[in-house]
């Protein structure tokens, strides 16, 4: 094969994950919030020591800073997080999560499981609605009875951005609740593992790394691709979005491109 046609076969495919060579960056900086484009792979927050995006900004700035972390996404996971460099916004923004006024919208590839839901068309709406508990001394989140003592409610609101093949689907959700590891366990009892999420079941690698890759470095085919929120300086509404990543597939980045607005909650 031609060189022209390798370039473009891997640019179709997805360029293949590296988590060496992938570093945060920031997007957007105003009001006492930094918002950080972060890779999979790397914390949001971790032990003196050991890489995280908090531990990245902190190296930005100067000694002594301070950093807040209001928010937080799940080490697989990729796209927009904030942080806050002033208390009063670390304050503004922990408050505004906790009253369900941040809006986030996230990006998923699912696997359509033997026996899942049939085929869905673009554009479908639907709520997922379940009680999730945490699992004893585990990292990982499980589907519970609403009399369980340690249940919480989870709501999600779910569009269908595209079909990417028979077997894989691309969803758009917007969690109005923001329970552990929601969006995963919810798509996963559903018969619709998130790609590359072999903690809730999927089968299938994600971002060209090999099973043999180190556990907590393997991406998952799920980002938190927009992200609104009331800037604690303006008083504005604020939309940031993290573009998908390169080594997603070409087609999934172009149905990402043309998904649509909110669905209809707020949180």
């Amino acid at each position: 094969m031609k060189e022209g046609s390798d370039r473009r076969d891997r640019e179709d495919r997805g360029a293949g994950f590296d988590a060496a060579a992938i570093q945060p960056s920031v997007i957007r900086e105003q009001g006492g919030v930094v918002a950080v484009a972060k890779p999979p792979g790397l914390g949001t927050q971790a032990p003196p020591g050991l890489p995280s995006v908090e531990s990245w900004l902190r190296g930005r700035l100067p000694p002594g800073a301070y950093v807040g972390v209001p928010h937080r996404l799940d080490r697989a996971v990729s796209g927009v997080v904030l942080l806050a460099v002033t208390p009063r916004a670390a304050r503004t923004l922990s408050r505004q999560f906790e009253r369900r006024q941040v809006r986030k919208t996230y990006l998923a590839i699912v696997s359509v499981a033997a026996g899942g839901p049939p085929t869905a068309e673009a554009g479908t709406v639907t709520e997922w609605r379940d009680w999730l508990a945490k699992v004893v001394d585990e990292p990982r989140a499980r589907i519970a009875a609403e009399a369980d003592e340690e249940a919480r409610e989870a709501v999600t609101m779910v569009r269908v951005a595209g079909t990417l093949s028979d077997a894989t689907w691309l969803l758009e959700l917007e969690p109005c609740t923001g329970r552990m590891h929601q969006l995963r366990v919810q798509a996963a009892s559903r018969g619709l593992p998130i790609v590359g999420d072999a903690l809730y079941g999927s089968r299938l690698p994600f971002g060209g790394v090999p099973d043999a890759a180190e556990p907590r470095l393997r991406p998952i085919a799920l980002h938190a691709w927009r992200i609104e929120y009331q800037d604690p300086g303006s008083h504005q509404r604020v939309h940031v979005e993290a573009p998908l990543p390169s080594w997603w597939p070409a087609e999934a980045r172009l149905a990402g491109g043309a998904a649509g607005g909110p669905l209809g909650h707020e949180g």
